[in-house]
């Protein structure tokens, strides 16, 4: 056999003369010499060898190549199943709500009636604290007020004069219009509206006067008579400066008006009259005054009128009495302001559980002393009416979230428990981290059991119950709504695992529902048809062993 390596040679064009160039040889074995051919014919042998192991290497690193990519591949076939859509996820249990019982005051702890383990309400009084100087300052603001309150009466009293007693006007001194300075009298009024009066009546006989007898009174200056009551007979006698024998009777009545302690009366009881004239007996009286200076106005009230303490007599009108009202004003809300600050101090040494729950933690006891804000944490209550939980839910799966759902609660600490759950709040708002959204969903619990805060538990969100749904795992779907399937040759003779990866076909498919591990086709496939799941993982570890 020969091998030759051709030159081809140009044709010959019509030109003039050229020295001829000498023709090129065709390598062949022919004209060698016998070491020569023999040397050349080794090498020859060495390139075919060579060339066919490179031709049988790619052929089996074809084959390793198709027999690992074939093991990548997982077998599923399309069942009907009932399928339930929900959304699964992780957390931490926490109280319905918690409290650490702290204080900003510094003392001695007076007592501390309770316990860990107590139920206690809302502001159930957890610790007492020494509060002697917070006391103090309570009752010097409470004084202060009490006098600015007294001062602002005053400065309304000069503006609205009042009646002291109550009683019957028996003189008025002022008229409307009628300009008056501090000080001034404007009206007398008596306490009552009855007066009382004693008589010397001749004595005869003991029954002749007696208690709730009739008596009429003439009274000096006023016309008419007036009917009055025996109040009181004297056990004895009494000479007149006439050295008459006579008996004291004391007599009460109605006050006609405009009667004054300088008047005096007489009174007959039956057949008898009185000795001479008797001083009239004025119940207490008190003058009104005006406490500002200014203009009196609508002073209504005349003389033989009756009042009532505190009823407003008229008005003296000015802008220094309004200015003095308002300072005065002010003055009281300040110090109101100031008693309730005071006050305020003082409670704050009675330190109360702001919620109801159970008492998880007790850190000072009474007798310890308290540091303020240094001393950290005294108490801690927790709500346990119910537990709860928040759940961080893809943004791919919210939209299947509602409030009101049905949640199954499973703990790794309770094995073979499932509690019920229902989901409380779904939040709209976010969070963003390496390009996915999250939404924090609150599920709450109420019949917990055994489960106590702090545990991890594995929450499922129940969404829509499909029945009898054509079903393959979530994993066969690629992108674009396609799944890989079997060819003619692909799978071996059971049908369980792929055999030739050449062989495997792209198919589309509809999708409808879906749960973490199974998704609906709702066309593109029938019951019973294989579809494969190519597992990477799978795939990268058998090239890495094989090569």
């Amino acid at each position: 056999m020969e091998t030759e390596w051709m030159n081809e040679t140009p044709a010959e064009t019509p030109s003039a003369p050229e020295t001829e160039k000498p023709k090129k040889k065709r390598f062949s074995l022919k004209g060698l010499g016998g070491k020569k051919k023999k040397r050349w014919i080794k090498i020859l042998v060495v390139l075919a060898v060579v060339a066919a192991i490179v031709v049988g290497c790619v052929a089996n690193m074809t084959k390793n190549v198709n027999s690992q990519l074939s093991s990548s591949y997982l077998v599923a076939t399309a069942a009907r199943q009932d399928l339930t859509v929900s959304v699964s996820g992780t957390a931490t249990l926490q109280p319905a709500d918690s409290y650490n019982v702290t204080t900003l005051l510094s003392g001695d702890i007076v007592s501390a009636p309770f316990e860990e383990g107590d139920l206690v309400a809302k502001d159930t009084l957890l610790y007492t604290m020494d509060s002697s100087d917070a006391q103090d300052s309570m009752d010097r603001a409470q004084i202060s007020v009490e006098q600015a309150q007294m001062s602002y009466q005053q400065a309304q009293e000069a503006l609205h004069p009042t009646a002291p007693i109550s009683g019957t006007v028996s003189e008025v001194y002022v008229h409307n219009g009628e300009s008056v300075t501090a000080g001034a009298q404007l009206a007398r009024i008596v306490a009552s509206t009855e007066l009382s009066i004693d008589f010397l009546f001749p004595y005869a006989s003991p029954s002749d006067f007696y208690v709730g007898q009739t008596a009429t009174v003439f009274i000096d200056g006023y016309a008419g008579t007036q009917t009055g009551t025996v109040t009181n007979v004297s056990n004895s006698t009494t000479i007149t400066s006439n050295g008459l024998q006579a008996i004291s009777v004391r007599v009460r009545l109605n006050n006609p008006g405009a009667v004054s302690d300088a008047g005096t009366a007489s009174a007959v009881i039956g057949s008898y009259s009185s000795y001479g004239q008797s001083p009239v007996s004025m119940p207490a009286s008190s003058i009104v005054y005006a406490s500002g200076s200014g203009t009196v106005n609508d002073f209504t009230k005349l003389a033989g009128s009756t009042v009532t303490k505190g009823e407003t007599l008229c008005t003296v009108e000015s802008e220094t009495i309004r200015d003095q009202i308002e300072s005065a004003r002010l003055n009281l809300q300040s110090a109101q302001l100031s008693a309730n600050t005071a006050a305020d101090a003082v409670d704050d040494y009675n330190i109360k559980s702001p919620i109801a729950g159970t008492v998880i933690e007790k850190n000072f006891k009474a007798g310890d002393k308290v540091d303020g804000a240094s001393s950290g944490t005294l108490a801690v209550i927790y709500d346990l009416s119910y537990l709860e939980l928040e759940m961080a839910v893809d943004e791919l799966d919210i939209g299947k979230v509602e409030v009101g759902q049905e949640v199954r609660i499973t703990a790794d600490a309770l094995e073979g428990e499932t509690f019920t759950g229902v989901v409380d709040k779904v939040s709209i708002s976010g969070t963003t981290a390496n390009g996915a959204t999250t939404y924090p969903v609150t599920i709450i619990i109420e019949e917990y059991g055994d489960l106590r805060p702090g545990m991890n538990v594995s929450a499922q969100i129940i969404g829509e119950e499909v029945p009898n749904a054509l079903c393959i795992p979530v994993d066969a779907v690629e992108r674009g709504n396609t799944v890989t399937v079997p060819g003619p040759g692909a799978l071996n003779e059971d049908g369980t695992a792929v055999v030739d990866v050449t062989k495997l076909e792209t198919k589309e498919v509809t999708l409808g529902r879906n749960d973490d591990e199974y998704i609906e086709v709702t066309s593109g496939l029938e019951e019973g048809d294989v579809v494969l799941i190519y597992n990477q993982a799978s795939s990268l570890m058998g090239m890495m062993m094989g090569g």
